[in-house]
């Protein structure tokens, strides 16, 4: 009789450890299970000139960032300034995908707060943003020159972020 009245203290202090250890991880740490695997390829229209293509096939041969973005987001907003200023370093191209935004929207915000893209692409239904495991934005990920994701960041860019934890990985692939 005592074994089965023990039963529910066991079962709450299994729950008690079970949310413990989850407070102590970080959330913005979701692996992706695309790290150091290709990249899925797209085909799409360019932001600024709709009757221009861009292909992942496009960017071979090149270490780049593809940051998604959306006029609607708010931490979008947070990040752009960061964004702005690391284009002005030149380091490498800065693809922005669009994601599920109005055109007119879109172009509206990048006049009003500057456009740190090389170029833009429209992810108007969002197909690509689910094959890259977007599940909100701003997310950014870290593509090599044989065009595979090497890392991704959820959430906004900030300089800390840049400073250690991209630029020694983009330092490390541009050098290879």
């Amino acid at each position: 009789m005592k074994a089965k009245a023990l039963i529910p203290l066991a079962i709450f202090i299994g729950l008690v450890a079970f949310l413990a250890i989850g407070l102590t991880l970080n959330p913005r740490e979701i692996p992706s299970p695309l790290i150091d695997k290709p990249a899925p390829a797209f085909n799409l229209p360019q932001l600024q000139q709709p009757e221009a293509q861009l292909k992942l096939a496009d960017m071979q041969g090149k270490v780049w960032l593809l940051n998604v973005w959306a006029s609607w987001c708010v931490a979008c907003r947070e990040e752009h300034p960061v964004l702005i200023d690391f284009a002005k370093r030149g380091v490498l191209p800065i693809i922005g995908l669009n994601y599920k935004d109005k055109r007119d929207d879109a172009l509206g915000w990048l006049g009003q707060f500057g456009d740190p893209y090389t170029l833009s692409i429209v992810d108007a239904d969002g197909r690509v943003g689910i094959d890259y495991g977007v599940y909100g934005v701003p997310e950014t990920f870290l593509i090599d020159g044989k065009g595979r994701i090497r890392h991704k960041h959820i959430g906004p860019l900030t300089p800390e972020v840049l400073e250690k934890e991209l630029l020694p990985r983009i330092k490390e692939l541009q050098g290879a």
